[in-house]
Parts: structure tokens; sequence; C-alpha cells
């Protein structure tokens, strides 16, 4: 996994910020914060093998762990299960594949006709 997923990572580096304040000093960041985050920091125990398992995923993916979680936490919070993901998946994917087949049918047709 990379160093840090911020793509601002590289820019800022290695700059020195000892002596820079926190966003709950800095009350024009907390309410810009509060207002455009939408996320609350939280302190969670999970289990190491389900950790690793997401921390792989995100590797694999090229995402973050932590967003992974999220989403999984949301779709259970929503009710969805894995049966319903799959579902949408597989029906979103044969949604554009029979429309980039057909359009592919009727560009082969009209090549034929004079």
């Amino acid at each position: 996994m990379k160093a840090s997923s911020d793509p601002m990572h590289d820019k800022f580096k290695d700059d020195d910020f000892a002596d820079a304040k926190t966003v709950a000093e800095t009350p024009h960041l907390a309410r810009l914060q509060a207002e455009a985050g939408g996320k609350t920091r939280i302190t969670m125990r999970v289990d190491n093998e389900v950790l690793a398992i997401f921390k792989a995923r995100a590797e694999m993916y090229g995402g973050n762990y932590q967003t992974l979680m999220n989403e999984a936490l949301k779709q259970f919070a929503h009710g969805l299960k894995l049966a319903d993901v799959v579902r949408e998946a597989v029906h979103e994917s044969l949604e554009s594949y029979l429309g980039s087949s057909a359009a592919g049918k009727n560009h082969r047709e009209k090549k034929r006709s004079p």
C-alpha cells in the first residue's frame, strides 16, 4: 500500500507542520469541515482478519481500506446484502454490454448496406 493515498501528499511531504494549528483550533476550518465533511472520526476495534481483508482489497483495487469499510457499513445500514450488490453489478454489466453490443450490431449492419 502507498505511504499515503492523498494526492497532495507529495506536494507537502517535506514541509514542517509542527507549529500548525489543528482544524478544531481554527473555527473557520472547523465550520467548513463540518459543512462539507459529512463524516465523523471514530475509534473502533475490528478483528485483525477483517482489517487484513479490507487492506488487501484496497491494495488490489487501488483504493483506501477505510473507504471500503465505510461503503460496506453503509450498504449494511441500508439493508443491502451481498446478493443484492452482486445482482445489481451483474444487471449494470449486462445493460452496458447489451447497449454496446446493440450499437456495434447497428454499426456493422449500416456498414454492409449500400
